[in-house]
């Protein structure tokens, strides 16, 4: 299991678990719409959680792609999951419907790979969303600009990356040439995990590829009339790549929500966010208070105009969801004590407690 990343931190925790002996630890590796799959010491079978372990667990503490989870294992039948262990890096995803719970996407990584491709498709706006949900996710976010190969104005993408993820690692390759990908394999060590995020069609699945050196996941052309790529990852998965790297390849998201991603904004704007120590208020809301070091700043070109709007944009964004958040808990409180004053009231009005005693 050391392969898979399992280590001292999730070993501890499966040790300190109440169980029975018949228990071993697991990874998931893939999941489907009805099944996971898992790895193990018994080797690779389908699982699903237990009903009874999982019975009033949020969306969010069911079993999810890197998870590491104690496993009742049956080979050549279905498993069966008792518990996820505490994840070290989550990735979680606002669902669209505005009442339902958020998405993990992915868990237990240690770098979030932002994949865009250098060509049309290239959108600072969206590799700005992609790095606060990364810086958020507790991982190190890497960026990695695919097809460069194809790209006419590469030295204009680089410099608005220089200027929007400051500190954070650029990367541009061509999956098919291999250029720029020595450097890449360089910072990955055996047993780390990685989670590619990005648009459908960038190249994730070329990508992955070229990691491992040869073909894990099926790729789809560029489409000529929009330098697209054809969407191929249909559902979450976790390889074992050949050098010992692990790699989680999720479906594209192109529509990628910020949920309530506070301290990963902080990370990803962390220019704006020194800019306004300098303010003369300490509340100023950088819009149009007098003394506003950010507004100099975008009044002298220092601070991109875009980098700033995009900026109020995910603010907006995440304060929206904290207060929906907020209802949603609100929601489920009123119906959790309504449902234990009607228990509480029928109890009362039992013929059993009624009897004279």
């Amino acid at each position: 299991m050391s392969d898979y990343g399992y280590n001292d931190y999730f070993a501890d925790q499966f040790n300190q678990l109440e169980q029975s002996t018949s228990l071993i630890p697991a990874r998931v590796t893939a999941v489907f719409k009805h099944v996971l799959r898992v790895i193990s010491a018994d080797g690779e079978q389908l699982a699903r959680p237990k009903t009874s372990a999982f019975r009033d667990a949020l969306r969010t503490e069911r079993p999810a792609i890197g998870d590491f989870v104690a496993l009742e294992s049956h080979p050549g039948d279905t498993s069966l999951i008792h518990a996820v262990l505490q994840r070290q890096t989550l990735f979680l995803r606002d669902d669209p419907d505005p009442d339902a719970q958020q998405q993990v996407v992915a868990a237990n990584f240690d770098y979030c790979f932002l994949v865009s491709s250098a060509n049309d498709d290239f959108n600072i706006n969206r590799l700005e969303r992609y790095l606060t949900i990364a810086w958020n996710s507790g991982a190190r976010p890497v960026i990695v600009l695919t097809k460069a190969d194809l790209a006419h104005n590469l030295s204009t993408y680089l410099d608005e990356l220089e200027a929007a993820a400051v500190g954070v690692p650029v990367f541009a390759v061509d999956s098919l040439s291999g250029s720029g990908l020595p450097a890449l394999r360089a910072m990955l060590s055996p047993g780390q995990t990685i989670v590619l995020l990005g648009s459908s069609g960038v190249g994730k699945s070329s990508l992955v590829n070229a990691l491992a050196g040869e073909e894990k996941m099926k790729t789809g052309g560029i489409r000529e009339d929009d330098t697209r790529g054809r969407h191929t990852t249909t559902h979450r998965e976790l390889h074992l790549l050949s050098n010992g790297v692990i790699v989680i390849d999720t479906p594209g998201m192109r529509g990628l929500g910020v949920g309530q991603a506070s301290e990963g904004l902080e990370e990803t704007f962390s220019d704006i966010e020194t800019l306004g120590e300098q303010c003369r208020f300490a509340d100023c809301s950088h819009e149009n208070e007098p003394g506003c070091a950010v507004q100099q700043a975008l009044t002298d070109g220092t601070l991109s105009s875009k980098h700033y709007i995009n900026w109020q944009k995910l603010k907006r964004e995440i304060a929206f969801n904290e207060r929906k958040q907020n209802s949603q808990q609100m929601r489920q409180d009123k119906q959790k004590w309504k449902a234990i004053s009607k228990a509480i009231k029928g109890n009362k009005n039992s013929p059993k407690n009624n009897k004279k005693a």
